[in-house]
């Protein structure tokens, strides 16, 4: 199978550098599997990648995690079908962003104009990639033309830390601004860096992973679905508007953290004590204030990003790692072929 590296016909003149993007992974036929049942039951026949766990409305993160994992299947058929209905359907008229949310039940399905950071990041980051492996130009141009407007219109200054915000609008005011940490998917940031070359990507990642770091709370130390930073920088909390939990956002800290192999070990150890420690029944979430936990357990998608994120050197999947088969809905079945994706990169397979 080919390289996601060397992209020089597709990148264009202007950018003949060589992406050192990661190796394309030597994926199994469980995993071909995986993805077979992904699209069989999650992705309309016009490419719209449908949330089964909430009213089967679909959003920019969905669209961007099947290009990205139709791109890593040699899937091209799937890829045009996902982008083309992402472009028409949500495609912003002021800039190279998208329109997050699709509701087929709404007189309106598309209401809301903002956009969401992660989806546009993921959707210009599986373009740039989609470029690279097929050669494809013009998949190049509408990547650089999305991560062009990512550092344009969703980088903030709080004090001396260099913050994405979540969307265009909604998530400052005059003392604070509220971040997602789960937002910061590293690996595609370090790929971006080559579509628009920018010093503020390589800021926007040191910056990211301090406030991993240092935006941690409650008993096991763990990460916020949502996080508010200071206007000067200097205050970490959690957000007011969310539940101050560890849940179903802030589980995709661990899995970015792995899939692009940065290290941060008070952070690493934070994740494996609270896995180790409640194990076998993990909870959904925990409450970062009082240490409530969710009465029901963690789905097979939040157990597969356990699995990757504590496997330290295996050379295979660790056993009894989550199947589609056994996941209720659209997102845990996502978290779980992302998580075979990401297993198969952070090993450099």
């Amino acid at each position: 199978m080919a390289s996601f590296g060397l992209c020089r016909s597709a990148v264009g003149a202007a950018s003949a550098d060589a992406v050192p993007a990661a190796s394309e992974p030597a994926l199994t036929e469980a995993d071909r599997r995986e993805w077979q049942i992904f699209k069989r039951r999650f992705i309309s026949p016009d490419g719209r990648v449908i949330d089964t766990g909430n009213d089967c409305v679909s959003h920019t993160e969905g669209q961007g995690w099947g290009m990205l994992s139709a791109v890593a299947f040699d899937d091209m058929e799937a890829f045009e079908r996902i982008h083309g209905w992402t472009r028409r359907v949500l495609r912003r008229s002021s800039d190279a962003l998208h329109c997050w949310r699709y509701d087929p039940a709404a007189a309106d399905p598309v209401a809301d104009p903002n956009n969401a950071t992660d989806g546009d990041i993921f959707i210009a980051w599986a373009l740039w990639r989609a470029a690279c492996r097929w050669q494809r130009p013009a998949d190049a141009a509408a990547a650089r033309a999305i991560a062009a407007d990512i550092l344009t219109l969703l980088v903030r200054e709080a004090g001396e830390r260099t913050v994405l915000l979540p969307a265009a609008a909604g998530f400052e005011s005059a003392v604070t601004v509220d971040v997602n940490p789960s937002y910061y998917c590293f690996q595609a940031l370090a790929e971006l860096s080559h579509a628009v070359p920018s010093p503020l990507w390589d800021k926007l990642q040191a910056d990211g992973l301090a406030l991993i770091a240092a935006g941690r709370f409650g008993q096991w130390q763990l990460p916020p679905d949502w996080l508010s930073v200071s206007r000067d920088g200097a205050r970490l909390t959690p957000a007011a508007g969310w539940p101050a939990r560890f849940s179903y956002d802030a589980i995709r800290v661990p899995l970015y953290l792995a899939w692009a192999r940065r290290s941060l070990p008070d952070v690493h150890r934070a994740f494996a004590d609270y896995w180790s420690q409640t194990d076998p029944r993990t909870p959904a979430w925990v409450d970062l204030h009082t240490g409530a936990t969710a009465s029901y357990p963690a789905p097979p998608g939040m157990v597969a990003v356990a699995k990757v994120a504590t496997a330290a050197a295996k050379t295979s999947l660790p056993p009894g790692f989550p199947s589609i088969h056994t996941s209720p809905d659209y997102y845990s079945s996502a978290l779980i072929l992302l998580a075979r994706l990401a297993w198969h990169e952070s090993r450099g397979a």
